[in-house]
């Protein structure tokens, strides 16, 4: 019996062909994980079509620019803001709150939103003040809006606590200490935060 010497060798490189949402979801996942291992400044198309396992042609068809590419990853990447249960108690409803935002902060995608933040100039990182603020502040602010009117209810908040500069107080305090002090915000600074400022800012006057 005579065997053939040749026989073919199977075929590693080739990966299935996606097309569509499969293969936008390939495109977003692969942008966000170039962002969170060589940041803005080492992320390009080619290497974002290298991870993505396809061809740099796809990446133009529907983006026009890097930053085009990154603002649609980032809003489809970022972690949704679940409702915060009431507990029965305001410090333990802002906890809960604080650790949402939190987490979605230094999940990958809050972590390549960061690198953006801080490494693209003035007029890049303009174009990404909306993602921030529809994907994380405005739900944060939401969610607190909801806790203070919940305190407010049970009287353990003052009625003119439901304004803008106490809303806004946990997200820009979050994100300033973020960016500027490298804080990580673990529970205690967590705790901290809302024992000494949210609190005071919060109870009835002559509490």
């Amino acid at each position: 019996m005579v065997t053939s010497r040749w026989t073919a060798a199977p075929d590693r490189t080739v990966s299935p062909r996606r097309r569509g949402a499969v293969l936008e979801r390939a495109i977003l996942d692969a942008a966000l994980e170039q962002l969170s291992t060589v940041g803005w400044a080492g992320l390009t198309m080619e290497r974002v079509a290298a991870g993505a396992q396809t061809g740099k042609a796809a990446l133009y068809r529907r983006w026009p620019s890097k930053e085009a590419l990154v603002a649609d990853a980032l809003r489809a990447g970022l972690p949704r803001l679940e409702a915060v249960p009431d507990l029965g108690s305001v410090r333990e409803d802002l906890l809960v709150l604080c650790r949402l935002a939190r987490d979605a902060m230094y999940s990958r995608p809050g972590v390549a939103l960061r690198s953006v933040i801080h490494e693209c100039d003035p007029v890049q990182a303009e174009r990404f003040h909306g993602v921030i603020f529809e994907g994380v502040v405005e739900p944060t602010i939401a969610l607190l809006r909801g806790v203070v009117l919940r305190g407010i209810q049970r009287g353990e908040v003052r009625s003119d606590a439901a304004n803008g500069y106490v809303f806004d107080a946990i997200p820009a305090m979050m994100m300033y200490r973020s960016k500027m002090c490298t804080s990580e915000w673990d529970d205690r600074d967590l705790e901290e935060m809302i024992d000494r400022l949210m609190l005071p800012l919060l109870r009835p006057h002559g509490v």
